[in-house]
This record gives C-alpha cells, sequence and structure tokens, in this order.
C-alpha cells in the first residue's frame, strides 16, 4: 500500500532543530534542509521510474482495442504526483509520498491499487463488462521504499552529525 516514507521525529533531529535555532541561524538550517532533500532525491526519482517502469498488459481478446480513449498517460500521471517535502521547524525531516491532490479524482486511489498487482476496471467506462489487469512487477512502492530507505536514513544521520560538529 502506498503511502508516505518519512525520517522524522527522532530525538537527534528535534536536538538538532532546537540546537539550529539557538545557535545556527537561518543560513545553517537552509544548509541543513537542502542536503536533507538531496538525501531524499535518490529515493523520490527510483520511486518515478518504478511506476514508470510498470507493465499493465492487457487481459482482452488479441486483435481488436486501439489507442487509449484518454489522453493522459497513466504512469507519467502518477510519476508526477510523487513529491517530497522537507521540514526544518518542530517536527524536522524528509517525507516522500504520492500526493493525491494532484491526481485527476478517477485516478486517486490507483498507485496503491498498483503496487498490490491487481487493477480491475470496467471496460471503456461500461460498468457491464469488467477487466482485470496485472501490474508487473507488483511493490512498485513498497518494494522500491523497502530498498532505499536504509540509504536515504544513512545519508541525513551523516548530514546530522556534519552538523552536530559544526554545532560545537
Amino acid at each position: 500500500m502506498t503511502g508516505s516514507v518519512q525520517i522524522l521525529g527522532t530525538g537527534q533531529l528535534v536536538e538538532l532543530s532546537r540546537r539550529l535555532r539557538t545557535a545556527g541561524g537561518p543560513r545553517l538550517r537552509q544548509n541543513t534542509a537542502r542536503r536533507i532533500r538531496r538525501a531524499a532525491e535518490p529515493l523520490h526519482a527510483d520511486l518515478q521510474s518504478a511506476i514508470r517502469s510498470v507493465q499493465l498488459p492487457g487481459s482482452g481478446r488479441r486483435g481488436r482495442g486501439g489507442p487509449s480513449p484518454t489522453t493522459r498517460p497513466l504512469r507519467a500521471t502518477l510519476a508526477g504526483a510523487v513529491r517530497i517535502s522537507v521540514r526544518s521547524g518542530a517536527s524536522p525531516g524528509a517525507r516522500v509520498w504520492v500526493d493525491r491532490s494532484r491526481l485527476p479524482a478517477d485516478l486517486r486511489n490507483m498507485p496503491g491499487v498498483i503496487d498490490s498487482g491487481r487493477i480491475r476496471h470496467p471496460v471503456f467506462g461500461n460498468r457491464r463488462r469488467w477487466a482485470t489487469q496485472w501490474a508487473r512487477p507488483t511493490g512498485w512502492w513498497s518494494k522500491t521504499v523497502q530498498a532505499g530507505t536504509p540509504r536515504m536514513r544513512a545519508e541525513v544521520e551523516r548530514i546530522l552529525g556534519d552538523v552536530r560538529r559544526d554545532l560545537q
């Protein structure tokens, strides 16, 4: 299931945020936020390429059909909704998530549906005729996040160590 990946609220980040407010000033805070964003960017790019590479083969009869009746490309639309945010205030950290407000209303649940692997939908909007498609590979979100989180967490810890050294 898609959700968000967050590295925030740990004791180290909260303590660092307090010390940044008192000692470092806005320049050090901006620098830290920029570095944390850079730490999250590889996971962001991996998630976007993962959704773009998911295959959704049709299950219908071969030889029939044609071009899609919609003009919006599904995988590119979903990739465009993957976002990063960095906070350096009371709850500092980085977050990578699917921003559902950037998706059309009929695609708001699609990231989670594709992650599960089974997409069931009416054929060209006909609610009396349904089709099932299987996403391959499954787990575009969960597997990518699982693989990328340790790298992101290690990079944020390295940044925290650098900033902690600068403050001492």
